[in-house]
């Protein structure tokens, strides 16, 4: 997503996103699909795929190739990371995306594949299990394009991203070549006009019918992206076929969290096997949590608050064990809940609370501050700065419990102190 947020918002912004997400161990909680999840969800939207069967056995991959019966297959492992066909099995086996002709050689490389870990570059270092394998048909790609659709702030709504370059990392394109990245934001009362898909295709390159068909693509592109709430599709390539064909052979798709309860359905597609399981935990309770590798756990209330939190622990020589949003609505429950999933990290050797109470109560977190120190026995350094709503009720709270917590008068000084007590 960073690299679609950095072609419309510039490269400060992209340079700030990726600061703190390459600080980040792993992704935060929301709704990631498998390659053959969303390209069900496109085939039954009318968007041209190829055609595909999910295997979880080797005997199953057999049944596959027999029905398929197609000329060239694709063997692809499914993982929730990029880079599949350069990585690395551990049982050695190199490669987690294979063409064959041979029905025989199907079996066989599904057999090499599942059950095995997979690392690739986007995979943490130990890997991700493999537990499905697709089988899809092989098709020549004649010329590749990039098209995404993506909820952009700069034009109050979503917009049209599209390059001829595709089958390559269009954050490279936008930068080496600007002029060949093209957008067209799109009024979210009238959809995709005739228009505006055509004059995309025209510019992706497609001519004649393939033109046309490329534009009938791009309008039920866009219809998936509005009926599965989604945030961003991205095809790459999005792509003609040596026959005429305009397939979509890549897809990731985006969805947005906040519409998980009219999208039962679709977040239902989601096993959560890749998961950290902080993150599952961490959502049970209605809290915002992303791992990080660091040792000074961060409870904060606001994503901008919590980047600011650790950007400040770094500058002081520390390193953030966490982003943990507790959010505007948060309860003393929620606090305790969050205390207990700090703890639990045995990476964690300080806490760091820091609150800026407008609709939060700082009471409330004061309450919940007390009630977790005390039901679990912490033992680690605590340190809390307050300032907003009741805020000097919520201190007198932490003085009268009489708990060995630090008080900090701003962030600043509260960084310098969860520093210097690991030192």
């Amino acid at each position: 997503m960073a690299s679609f947020i950095g072609i419309c918002f510039g490269r400060e912004t992209l340079h700030l996103l990726r600061k703190h997400l390459n600080t980040v161990k792993s992704q935060a909680r929301c709704l990631n699909l498998q390659e053959y999840q969303s390209k069900m969800l496109m085939a039954e939207n009318g968007i041209n795929v190829q055609r595909f069967q999910v295997a979880s056995t080797p005997g199953e991959a057999l049944e596959i190739s027999e029905k398929l019966n197609v000329e060239e297959y694709v063997i692809k492992a499914q993982i929730l990371a990029g880079g599949r066909g350069k990585g690395t099995f551990s049982n050695g086996f190199q490669g987690g995306v294979h063409l064959t002709k041979d029905k025989r050689k199907v079996n066989e490389f599904v057999d090499k594949m599942l059950g095995q870990t997979l690392v690739t570059k986007q995979t943490p270092k130990d890997g991700v299990k493999v537990s499905k394998v697709m089988v899809a048909e092989a098709l020549d790609i004649e010329r590749e394009t990039y098209f995404a659709i993506l909820m952009d702030r700069k034009y109050n709504g979503p917009v049209m991203v599209g390059s001829p370059e595709g089958g390559m990392d269009i954050e490279e394109v936008a930068e080496k070549r600007p002029g060949a990245i093209f957008t067209d934001p799109i009024d979210i009362l009238t959809g995709v006009t005739d228009e505006q898909a055509l004059k995309m295709a025209s510019n992706l390159g497609f001519v004649g019918d393939k033109q046309k068909e490329a534009a009938t693509q791009i309008k039920n592109l866009y219809k998936l992206f509005v009926k599965v709430d989604a945030t961003q599709v991205e095809i790459n390539p999005f792509g003609e076929t040596d026959t005429g064909r305009v397939v979509c052979f890549d897809a990731k798709i985006n969805f947005d969290d906040n519409a998980a309860f009219r999208q039962r359905e679709v977040f239902a597609m989601d096993d959560m096997a890749e998961s950290d399981p902080r993150e599952i935990e961490a959502a049970k309770s209605n809290l915002n949590y992303i791992g990080l590798d660091g040792n000074i756990a961060c409870l904060v209330n606001g994503a901008g608050l919590a980047m600011a939190t650790m950007d400040i622990i770094k500058l002081h020589g520390g390193s953030p064990a966490n982003f943990l949003d507790v959010g505007g609505n948060v309860t003393e429950k929620q606090v305790y809940d969050a205390f207990k999933l700090l703890t639990a990290d045995k990476q964690v050797k300080a806490i760091l609370v820091n609150i800026f109470g407008g609709i939060v109560n700082c009471a409330t977190i004061a309450n919940g501050i007390t009630n977790a120190c005390k039901s679990i026995n912490l033992t680690l350094p605590l340190i809390v700065r307050l300032e907003g709503t009741n805020v000097e009720e919520a201190k007198q709270i932490l003085q009268d419990s009489n708990l060995p917590i630090l008080s900090a008068t701003n962030l600043d000084d509260a960084a310098k102190k969860a520093v210097s007590c690991l030192s």
